[in-house]
C-alpha cells in the first residue's frame, strides 16, 4: 500500500490535473503529446513522467499558452518554462498545480519555490486558507480513489507542517493577551489526522489566548490534569475517524463525567465524525463545528 504509484489510468490523469479524459485523448492523438503503453485488455497507462508533463501543460494552458503552441515547444524546456511561471504568478490555480506536481515527484524545492512566491503577496494565514485547505481537499479524494498513495499524502502534508510550526513559534513566544479562556487542543485516541488542529493551535494563538497543544491519540482521562491548573479550559478536538459514530456519544458522556464534573470546561468538536451529532441534543458544555472559520467566529 505504502508503494509510490508509478502507473496511472486515463481516470487518474483526470482526477490529478483537471482536465477531461476526453481532451487528454485529443491531446494525444492530434498533438503526439503524450505515448501511453497498453495494457494486455488494451487499457492505457500513463507513467509518472507523463502525469508530470500533464501537470507542467496544464499550468502553461492556463497561462494563456495555446495547446498547439505548448506541442512545439521542446520537452526539455517545458519544466523549465514552468519554473519561470511559478516564480513570477502566485493565482490560486497555478499553485496548487505546482504543489500537486511537487508532491508527485516529491519534489520539496518546487514546494518551497511556491510557496516563496505566495508569501511575497499574502501572509501565511491567507495561503493556508486560500491555498493549502483546498489542495488537501484536493488530495483527501485523489487518496480515496487511489489516485495518490499514502507516500505522496504524507510528503506533503509534512512539508506544509513544517509551515505551521515555523509560524506558530512566531506567535508563541508573545505572552498571550486575552485571559478570559484557555484552549487545549487534543486529539482522541487512534486519532493521528491533526493537520486541522495544527493550524487551528495557529489560528488560537494569533488571536491572542493561551494555547495548550496535546497532539495526538490523548486517552480522555489524561485530560483531568490541565483542569487542575486552569479555569474556563476550551478542550478543542478534531474526531476525524475516532471515536466512530458507534463510540461518540460514550465519549461524550465520559467526557462531562470525568473531565468537565465541576461544569466550567466546554469540548468544541471539529471533523467527520460530528456528522453524527445534533447541537441541539448535546450538553451545553459541548459543541460541535463545521469549520475552522465557523468555530473562530464563536471565540
Amino acid at each position: 500500500m505504502n508503494n509510490v504509484k508509478k502507473s496511472f489510468s486515463i481516470r487518474d490523469m483526470e482526477n490529478l490535473s483537471g482536465i477531461k479524459a476526453h481532451t487528454i485523448r485529443i491531446w494525444e492523438k492530434r498533438y503526439n503529446l503524450f505515448s501511453p503503453e497498453r495494457t494486455v485488455t488494451n487499457i492505457r497507462t500513463y507513467s509518472l513522467k507523463s502525469l508530470q508533463k500533464l501537470l507542467n501543460i496544464v499550468l502553461l494552458y492556463h497561462n494563456g499558452y495555446k495547446i498547439s503552441k505548448i506541442a512545439k515547444i521542446p520537452e526539455s524546456e517545458i519544466p523549465v518554462l514552468v519554473r519561470e511561471i511559478v516564480a513570477k504568478n502566485s493565482e490560486k490555480s497555478h499553485a496548487i498545480n505546482a504543489f500537486k506536481l511537487s508532491m508527485i515527484n516529491f519534489d520539496q524545492a518546487l514546494f518551497f519555490n511556491t510557496y516563496n512566491s505566495l508569501l511575497a503577496e499574502r501572509s501565511f494565514r491567507e495561503i493556508f486558507i486560500e491555498v493549502f485547505i483546498p489542495l488537501l481537499n484536493e488530495l483527501g479524494l485523489l487518496w480515496q480513489t487511489d489516485t495518490i498513495s499514502p507516500s505522496h499524502e504524507h510528503f506533503i502534508t509534512n512539508l506544509i507542517k513544517q509551515k505551521i510550526y515555523i509560524n506558530t513559534e512566531k506567535l508563541q513566544i508573545i505572552e498571550p493577551t486575552r485571559k478570559d479562556k484557555v484552549f487545549v487542543l487534543f486529539l482522541p485516541e487512534n486519532e493521528i489526522h491533526e493537520l486541522g488542529l495544527l493550524f487551528l493551535n495557529y489560528e488560537i494563538n494569533l488571536k491572542g489566548y493561551k494555547a495548550i497543544y496535546l497532539g495526538q491519540t490523548m486517552p480522555i482521562e489524561n485530560l483531568v490534569d490541565i483542569i487542575k491548573y486552569y479555569e474556563n479550559v476550551h478542550f478543542v478536538s478534531y474526531f476525524t475517524v475516532s471515536p466512530t459514530k458507534d463510540e461518540i456519544e460514550k465519549y461524550i458522556e465520559n467526557f462531562e463525567k470525568d473531565v468537565n464534573s465541576l461544569g466550567n470546561s466546554k469540548l468544541w468538536i471539529l471533523g467527520h465524525q460530528v456528522q453524527h451529532l445534533l447541537n441541539e441534543d448535546l450538553p451545553e458544555s459541548i459543541r460541535t463545528f463545521n469549520s475552522i472559520e465557523r468555530l473562530m467566529s464563536h471565540m
